[in-house]
């Protein structure tokens, strides 16, 4: 959850690190530092529990011993101790050579501590990071090597991590990681380090994820070992998109641009994969059985595109299906013949993993993610890559219409594989799913025009009902959680049947209820009852709505209806002067359970 950047080069390492840090800031904003080291062989240490730009103010007001290329940055969102100064990444060691950034969790930090206490050494916050670096210390007081310190360090670690460690003295910089991830770049400037490679991307063509148990040391040459014993240095892999994807542009925000990119998203995926959905081609290729029951193991914004994937496969094939809150998962037992879709945007939620984890070897597992280089692609059988680019901020667009499409498309072509659909109706589905990027500009032209109206009526509501019935309640569900990081107003979402046995208690003079209106006619029984109770009935769907966004009823759902209800979350968060690419509390890539 935290972001983690490094770098090794023979100019300041300072702008590297800031810059990485900014474009890291959407996996944790809490607080940011940089350790750099002197001229003199120290290191200078600034932290900040602000936002980016009081850290640049700090680098730029600072005098003293001239930095060198090495150096190390975080920025933080809190788990264990709270949101201060000396809370703050980087954590040092007693003396002040050793300088280590972390992302993850350290189990077992407490008895650690203990430990590390009664031997002498002193803490200086409340973190469970900074054990790591004592434990470094202790390690050096013994060899004066930081790669084996490290290694030391680190078996005695139970949890997760992602950690880079400077010597202050040597110069050396060594990094580790264990199920939290962390990649590697050698360029033309030199060595760069970061838990997302877009964040150095602007710099490297090419790098190299870490895998579990690996620790490396970054030099001349790279040494490179995993658990514990010397291998070759793994083959850089591609960057997987340019650092001009990464900027604003014209755009006034990053979930501006990313509600924008939704079509374009969607007809470069279908691009890819529809012929293959057709012909049942997809499937194949993942060497995955045929489905006797789907499992879809997702949370937030995952589930609910899990949830609309589940409805396709039960609408198209029959296949009976299970949606699995994967925080929820230790109670579950799932069925012989079962295959576990698991989907994490970053691939690297903790909750998920430890779902797959608890359900051990018994399922074959697909993975639906956004990192083909994840924790989660390593333990799946088979992964598909969604395919959406770098997804700044951190309240999920593109990436919930990216996993729609291409988690439609595989069940499409898993249906054709197995007999169950024929490549003629695969055909018409597919031939459906080309209409969404016209449909989804549609609707982002009507709601541009329309929203701002709505939401100058509900401002001031207190908290919002989301309805909806069979394939468009995963979309309500989608539009209130969306309201609710980006506003901070209570927004609930309900199959709209369940009204009247209990939330429409809720609802008062005005109390604004958001209606998914994809044709069912049962709804209007339910706009009825608002109505008469004096609610402000919003609704986004066909001909005659307060936003006519919808096309005919698919399978999947009304999936255009997502980009106006991403529009109204956006347009009420600003108004009541909300940060849309950075809400309170939330960060992106969820990698603590």
């Amino acid at each position: 959850m935290c972001g983690i950047i490094a770098a090794r080069v023979a100019d300041d390492a300072t702008p590297y690190l800031l810059d990485g840090l900014e474009r890291l800031e959407y996996r944790g904003y809490d607080s940011a530092g940089i350790a750099v080291r002197t001229a003199v062989g120290g290191t200078e240490v600034l932290r900040s529990v602000s936002r980016l730009g009081d850290l640049r103010a700090l680098v730029a007001a600072r005098s003293g011993a001239a930095l060198t290329g090495t150096g190390i940055g975080h920025t933080r969102w809190a788990t264990h101790g709270g949101v201060s100064e000396r809370n703050a990444h980087p954590h040092q060691d007693c003396s002040g050579r050793v300088s280590v950034v972390h992302n993850g969790i350290v189990e077992n930090a407490d008895r650690l501590r203990t430990t590390l206490e009664t031997q002498g050494h002193v803490f200086a916050s409340d973190v469970d990071s900074e054990v790591i670096a004592h434990l470094v210390e202790r390690a050096l007081a013994v060899d004066a090597d930081l790669m084996l310190a490290v290694q030391i360090a680190t078996a005695q670690l139970e949890g997760s991590w992602a950690i880079v460690v400077l010597d202050a003295v040597t110069g050396r910089m060594v990094v580790a990681a264990e199920r939290s991830p962390l990649v590697v770049a050698r360029t033309g400037r030199g060595d760069f380090v970061a838990s997302d490679v877009g964040a150095i991307a602007e710099w490297c063509e090419t790098f190299v994820a870490l895998r579990d148990g690996d620790v490396v040391e970054l030099g001349e040459s790279w040494e490179w070992s995993s658990a514990g014993v010397a291998v070759p240095v793994p083959f850089p892999t591609p960057s997987p998109f340019a650092a001009a994807a990464l900027d604003l542009g014209d755009h006034p925000d990053h979930m501006a641009k990313e509600i924008e990119e939704q079509p374009a998203v969607v007809a470069a995926v279908l691009d890819r994969v529809a012929v293959r959905a057709a012909d049942g081609g997809m499937w194949a290729g993942l060497g995955l059985p045929d489905p006797e029951r789907l499992a879809v193991v997702a949370c937030g914004t995952s589930l609910h595109a899990g949830q609309v994937i589940a409805t396709a496969l039960r609408w198209i094939g029959g296949v009976p299906t299970d949606v699995v809150v994967a925080s929820e998962a230790d109670q579950v037992v799932l069925s012989p013949g079962t295959l576990v879709v698991a989907i994490s945007q970053s691939g690297e939620t903790a909750d998920v993993l430890r779902a797959l984890d608890r359900f051990g070897d018994a399922h074959p597992v697909l993975a639906l993610t956004n990192n083909v280089h994840s924790s989660l692609a390593r333990r799946a059988d088979a992964v598909l890559d969604c395919h959406a680019g770098p997804e700044i901020g951190v309240a999920a667009t593109k990436t919930f219409t990216a996993q729609v499409v291409v988690g439609v498309a595989a069940m499409l072509s898993a249906l054709v594989a197995s007999g169950r659909l024929s490549p003629d109706r695969a055909t018409a589905h597919v031939r459906a799913l080309r209409s969404l990027p016209a449909r989804m500009e549609h609707a982002g032209r009507v709601a541009a025009d329309r929203v701002p109206l709505l939401v100058s009526s509900v401002r001031d509501a207190s908290g919002f009902l989301f309805l909806g019935r069979g394939a468009g309640l995963p979309y309500a569900a989608e539009g209130a959680l969306k309201l609710k990081e980006l506003s901070y107003r209570w927004a609930e979402a309900y199959p709209a049947g369940e009204l009247k046995h209990g939330p429409l208690a809720l609802v008062d003079e005005g109390t604004p209820v958001v209606v998914v209106d994809h044709g069912d006619p049962r709804l209007q029984a339910a706009i009825a009852e608002v109505r008469a109770r004096g609610g402000r009935v919003i609704t986004i769907g066909g001909p005659g709505s307060d936003v006519p966004a919808l096309g005919s009823p698919e399978p999947w759902g009304p999936l255009e209806a997502v980009v106006p209800l991403q529009m109204f979350a956006r347009e009420l968060a600003l108004r009541l002067g909300c940060d849309v690419d950075k809400p309170r509390n939330l960060a992106k890539s969820v990698t603590v359970a």
